[in-house]
């Protein structure tokens, strides 16, 4: 016999290998690492497309939307709101109060706008009332102000248009009447524009027509048919008056002779009790021409 292993007997493992676990294989159960969990995760699928869309990945990311969401219940708290429009007076009140109008009409101060017309009428009247206007629609004084000098701007244009077209028309009529009565300053002229002067005069129409434009403060005319057709009314009715005579300073009698129809209605109206009195030295009835 050998000094070999005994029959039926085994061999028995090393020291080394029995228990080193260098030598141990891996376990293998077909399992891998689970992923971090991420605070996406619960969100709805729209919220998730929603921070995966800005960016927001990261726990930090979380905090500044939750800090900037903080900051804008904040700042809605202290905005405007509208009042609907059925809400009482009260709440517009102090939506209006909020907005900067003032507490009464009487508390706007207006200004003159700069680069108006001197001459341009101020309306003391007109601004009283938009005042009253501005402050039932709640209108801030900066914007009251800032309406009030564009209506001023457009009443200062309208001015300045209504002007020119002004002088316009008395170009245009100066052309003309000097085709039909000669150059402006020649005797014919003068004359024709005298009797066209003395029939609007003894109308009662210098008034009315200095009023519609028809007649400047100058005297001049502004529309060429009115002017020939006054004058050929001077001409046939008023050619052998002055300029300023009147019944009222005539040492004749109206009422005698052939009427002087326009002395008798001047005379009327400036000296009633000599009228009466005139009449009645002519024979004529003073109830005829509305005297006592």
């Amino acid at each position: 016999m050998t000094d070999s292993a005994t029959e039926g007997s085994v061999e028995q493992p090393s020291a080394v290998s029995a228990g080193n676990p260098e030598t141990q294989p891996a376990a293998d159960n077909g399992s891998t690492a689970s992923p971090a969990p991420s605070f996406l995760d619960g969100l709805s699928e729209d919220n998730r497309k929603l921070a995966e869309n800005k960016g927001w990945k990261s726990p930090e990311d979380l905090d500044k939307v939750l800090a900037s969401y903080s900051e804008l219940e904040k700042a809605q708290g202290s905005s405007l709101r509208v009042p609907k429009d059925d809400a009482p007076q009260e709440e517009w009140d102090k939506f209006y109060s909020k907005l900067g109008r003032p507490e009464s009409a009487d508390k706007y101060e207006f200004k003159r706008p700069e680069g108006l017309p001197e001459d341009l009428p101020w309306d003391s009247e007109g601004e009283q009332a938009l005042k009253a206007w501005a402050f039932n629609a709640g209108v801030p004084p900066k914007q009251a102000q800032s309406i009030l000098e564009g209506y001023a701007k457009m009443q200062a244009d309208r001015l300045t248009a209504a002007r020119q077209a002004q002088a316009e028309a008395v170009t245009r009529t100066s052309d003309e009447l000097t085709k039909e009565w000669g150059p402006s300053d020649s005797e014919g002229f003068k004359q024709k524009h005298q009797l066209a002067d003395r029939a609007v005069k003894k109308l009662g129409l210098l008034e009315g027509f200095q009023k519609s434009g028809l007649l400047l403060a100058d005297g001049s005319l502004t529309d060429p048919q009115i002017a020939k057709a006054f004058a050929a009314i001077g001409e046939s009715m008023f050619a052998e008056d002055t300029i300023g005579n009147d019944a009222s300073v005539s040492t004749e009698n109206p009422f005698k002779g052939a009427r002087n129809v326009s002395a008798i209605s001047a005379l009327v109206k400036s000296d009633p009790q000599k009228a009466a009195r005139l009449a009645r030295e002519a024979g004529e009835d003073p109830r005829n021409w509305g005297l006592k």
